[in-house]
């Protein structure tokens, strides 16, 4: 839209079947959008209008509501979705917080999807081997791209806690600042964003699959949570003693008993079940733990005042609107219920069957189809239309057949 258009107040439009494209570009049965598929309003918010400090003509962005033409938010909408499940603490007198981890790759081009992803050439006229894991020296041959990085997060209003090197070749980190739920979304949403546009300059190419490489640990984007009292901002999640209270309980046994349900809301992709069936770190369970990243759910060392609940299924590949409504609506579904936890787990140890998680698209698909929870959290109208889009990247990724198969394969009798 021009800048004229936004600024006097126009009202831009857009087909309720929008939100349920694919990520090929197709469409499911227009009986899941709306078989007229009318127009929805897209209605910016006043928070989120940001120049872009990396495009070299004058643009701006606005984060949208999708609403109904009669006003309130599309049951479509991840981001209506997400205020929903905020409103509905609101009404406890209770109010989420949430802080994201994501991570990322950082490539050269790959023009050829049939090759392997490959690090980038550094200033220092090498590729990246796989040895810099959390050094302090690594990115310096990357150094133009994250210096610009830097300077849009600080023109677009985006805090970060901490940036590092994680365990993958040409692999990174950042940790945003807690705070409100939509804020975060908004935030991750944003960096993901800067951080494909600022690599096209750079001459490379940032890659958020949550397993772009075999042999190398996949990206995640883990969600930290808490709940405080909305009046006075005490964590509910500890007595004024310091230990931990029943609501603590009650959100861990709510996360655990939808986990498995959620598993395709958090991990929505073909290749998100390649990182959590070769788990580095990475978790295909529900259990929960004192500090153990083998554990779905971790308890991270923090002083009470910090108790926090770490959910380590969703991927970086996962909407963030819809993985943080997801696992704040599992925690607030057990303090609803009053559900208990399984016992914590520490060290090594064996996943209980009824703590495991769906490992592939298709049984994660087959198991939101069963969930009457979802629906009943969700509208079955935002689940079933879910699952119809996702169905049809399924079977869009079954409709080709990959090297392995070739290579393997073809020689058998």
């Amino acid at each position: 839209m021009t800048a004229e258009g936004f600024l006097e107040g126009r009202r831009l439009q857009l087909a309720r079947g929008v939100l349920l494209q694919c990520i090929m570009g197709g469409y499911p049965a227009a009986r899941f959008y709306g078989s007229d598929d009318g127009d929805l309003a897209l209605v910016a918010d006043p928070k989120q209008i940001h120049r872009l400090p990396w495009s070299h003509q004058p643009r701006a962005l606005a984060i949208c509501d999708a609403d109904e033409l009669s006003g309130e938010s599309s049951p479509l909408s991840t981001r209506g979705q997400l205020k929903a499940v905020v409103a509905r603490y609101a009404a406890l007198g209770l109010a989420p917080v949430v802080a994201t981890e994501l991570e990322f790759f950082v490539f050269a081009p790959n023009p050829d999807p049939t090759q392997p992803f490959q690090p980038p050439m550094g200033l220092d006229g090498r590729r990246e081997d796989g040895h810099s894991a959390f050094s302090v020296s690594s990115n310096n041959g990357l150094r133009p791209f994250f210096s610009e990085v830097y300077a849009c997060m600080a023109a677009l209003g985006l805090p970060r806690d901490t940036f590092m090197h994680e365990m993958g070749v040409s692999q990174f980190e950042i940790n945003l600042l807690h705070g409100d739920p939509l804020l975060l979304a908004d935030q991750t949403f944003l960096f993901k964003h800067l951080l494909k546009e600022v690599a096209l300059k750079h001459g490379l190419t940032v890659v958020c699959m949550a397993k772009p490489l075999a042999h190398t640990p996949g990206s995640s984007m883990h969600i930290h949570q808490s709940v405080v009292e909305a009046d006075s901002g005490r964590n509910v999640f500890s007595d004024e003693a310091g230990e931990p209270t029943a609501a603590f309980r009650h959100f861990l046994g709510g996360q655990q008993a939808c986990l498995a349900d959620f598993t395709a809301l958090f991990a929505p992709n073909v290749n998100s079940y390649q990182r959590l069936c070769h788990p580095f770190a990475s978790p295909n369970n529900a259990c929960w733990s004192h500090d153990n990243r083998a554990a779905g759910l971790r308890i991270p060392a923090s002083s009470p005042v910090a108790r926090r609940v770490e959910n380590r299924l969703p991927g970086a590949d996962a909407n963030p609107y819809l993985a943080i409504a997801a696992s704040l609506a599992a925690g607030l579904y057990g303090i609803e219920h009053r559900l208990e936890p399984s016992a914590a787990i520490q060290g090594e140890f064996d996943v209980p069957d009824n703590l495991s998680l769906p490992c592939t698209l298709h049984a994660a698909l087959e198991r939101l189809k069963r969930s009457h929870l979802a629906k009943e959290l969700f509208g079955a109208e935002f689940i079933e239309g879910y699952i119809a889009s996702k169905t049809l990247e399924l079977t869009s990724f079954f409709d080709e057949i990959t090297p392995w198969e070739r290579r393997v394969l073809a020689a058998q009798a």
